[in-house]
Order: structure tokens, then C-alpha cells, then sequence
């Protein structure tokens, strides 16, 4: 049995991570804000610990001793307009620089082993058709340069003698994703909601198998890990799995003036990049549950559906 800590542990991983830790046995902790919060830990199994994450005092002392320390704490833009964005973006930057460095330095303190740190992989050069592994250059846009800010909390823990963990998650979709709902009601009204080459490709993963790769960090050697599934697709393959499974036609693909317009963050988003996890299944018994995001469509649109999106 482990003692864990979790920050963003009733977020959209953490609501997956939490429990499953719990499930395999380990004293789970978890950082909470409200009390409709703490009901939901306790339900799961988990104790919740009441603590300002901007404050390293404070941080420090809600940890305390532990074994693993996991950060999933994020502030994401609420739609995909805001997503778009770069001041929607600031509170997330704050997450990133402030409560990463405050979560290592409270592991560190606290005798901790392992300090695992969600990251964004689609920062990454454009490869074109190349698989990207962990070494391929990184250039992140303006609005998330501090994703490399939370990567380097992790990469302290590792230099003071602990296990730091980064995972690099592609781009995420879910039933309880807003922003998949958005894209698949985008496809509907005969858009394509992703900007760049249509032959450009785009790595996803779906929250559980993110999830999954967050509860086996645990037992990684220290490094960077991209978590992606194992068919990235192609913005043509994308969107036209899409709309074969709304039963519409393909949308019309983003002119290239409208892309050019978005700046920094859609010369981002734009980027074709296939990633590839294959340095964390061949570390670990992680492999995703649904390869492919095209064999994920039918059973999104439902939950879409009936969610009424």
C-alpha cells in the first residue's frame, strides 16, 4: 500500500484516478475546495485534505509524508472559443508555474519517491508524417509556454534524487469532454473544427486510457512519457470518421487565412503530429483500450446525444 497524494483529483482524470487508486489499495489523499467536493472523495474512498495550492506552506503541510505525489490540477478555458483564447489561458499558467513547483518542492519535503506531472505532448515541431518520440524538439505556443515550466518542477524532483514523472498527454477526448461534444456538433453544422493540413496528423487519447497511464506512473523510472493512442490520424481521417458516423457529409476543411488569423495558437493546434507512446508501454503494461479515436465515434455521439449537445 502506497500514501498518495492528488491534486486535481475531482477533475476530468482525477475523477477516473482517484477511485482506481483507492480500488488497488492505497491511502489516497486528495486536495478539495468544497464540500460538494469532499462528499465525492469520501464516496470513492479517498480523504480529502482542505489546502490553498498557491501557498507553499500550506501545500507543504497537506502533504506531508507520502510516497507519490500526483499533480492533475489544471484551469482549462470553459469552451473551445475561450480555448482560443491566449488570455483565457492565464489562471492555467498559474496552476502550471505555481502549484507544480509548490507540489515537488511539498514531495520533496515530505520523503516522497515519485512526483508525476500531467504535461501537453502536442507541443512538439511539425513532423509530418514521422512518429514523434520524447526527443523530437519542442516548441510550445504563447499561450501554453508554461507547460515546460511544469515539466521542469518534475525534472528537479528527479535531479534531488526522487522519480519525476512527466506525461505528456495528446489530445483528449470523452463522453464528459465538452470540447468533443463542440467538435462533433461542429462536424454536424458541416465544419471541420481542426485547423491545418488536411494529410497533417492528430495524436488523441481518450480520458480513460490518460487516466490509466497516470495510475501505472507510479511505478515508472524517472522521464518524459508521451500517452497517446495508437492510431493518430490524419485531419482528412478525422473528420471523415466523424461524419461517417453522424451519417453527414465531410465538412469543409478551415480555409488557411482563418487558420493564419488564430496566430500562435492555431499555427499550434495546426501542426501535424503523430505521436508515439511507445517508450511507456515498453515500460510498463500501459497500452490504450481504443486504438484509434475513429473506433471511439458511435458510442461519443450517443453520450453527445443524450447529454443533449
Amino acid at each position: 500500500m502506497l500514501r498518495i497524494f492528488v491534486a486535481g483529483g475531482t477533475g476530468v482524470l482525477g475523477r477516473r484516478v482517484v477511485p482506481t487508486l483507492v480500488g488497488a489499495g492505497h491511502r489516497v489523499s486528495v486536495a478539495s475546495r468544497s464540500i460538494q467536493g469532499d462528499a465525492r472523495l469520501v464516496a470513492w474512498g479517498a480523504s480529502p485534505v482542505t489546502v490553498d495550492l498557491y501557498d507553499p506552506d500550506d501545500v507543504r503541510r497537506a502533504v506531508g509524508h507520502q510516497d507519490v505525489v500526483i499533480n492533475l490540477a489544471t484551469h482549462v478555458p470553459p469552451s473551445t472559443t475561450k480555448m482560443l483564447l491566449p488570455w483565457s489561458w492565464r489562471e492555467n499558467d498559474r496552476v502550471r508555474r505555481e502549484v507544480s513547483s509548490n507540489l515537488a518542492e511539498a514531495a520533496r519535503a515530505g520523503g516522497a519517491d515519485c512526483f508525476i506531472q500531467e504535461s501537453y505532448a502536442p507541443i512538439y515541431e511539425d513532423a509530418g508524417d514521422q512518429w514523434i518520440d520524447e526527443s523530437w524538439t519542442v516548441r510550445p505556443a504563447r499561450y501554453n509556454r508554461s507547460v515546460l515550466d511544469a515539466e521542469r518542477a518534475a525534472n528537479k524532483f528527479t535531479k534531488h534524487g526522487g522519480r519525476g514523472i512527466v506525461l505528456r498527454f495528446a489530445n483528449f477526448y470523452g463522453p464528459d469532454s465538452f470540447a468533443t461534444h463542440e467538435m462533433i456538433n461542429t462536424v454536424k453544422r458541416g465544419l471541420s473544427p481542426l485547423p491545418g493540413r488536411p494529410d497533417a496528423f492528430i495524436s488523441s487519447v481518450s480520458h480513460d486510457d490518460a487516466a490509466a497511464a497516470a495510475v501505472v506512473g507510479i511505478h515508472l523510472p524517472a522521464g518524459t512519457y508521451n500517452v497517446s493512442d495508437d492510431e493518430p490520424l490524419t485531419r482528412r481521417e478525422w473528420v471523415g470518421s466523424l461524419a461517417k458516423a453522424l451519417g453527414v457529409k465531410p465538412p469543409t476543411v478551415l480555409p488557411a487565412w482563418l487558420v493564419k488569423v488564430g496566430g500562435s495558437t492555431t499555427e499550434l493546434l495546426g501542426r501535424s503530429q503523430r505521436i508515439s507512446s511507445r517508450k511507456l508501454r515498453e515500460n510498463s503494461d500501459w497500452h490504450p483500450t481504443v486504438p484509434s479515436i475513429r473506433d471511439a465515434w458511435p458510442a461519443l455521439i450517443r453520450s453527445a446525444e443524450g447529454q443533449g449537445a
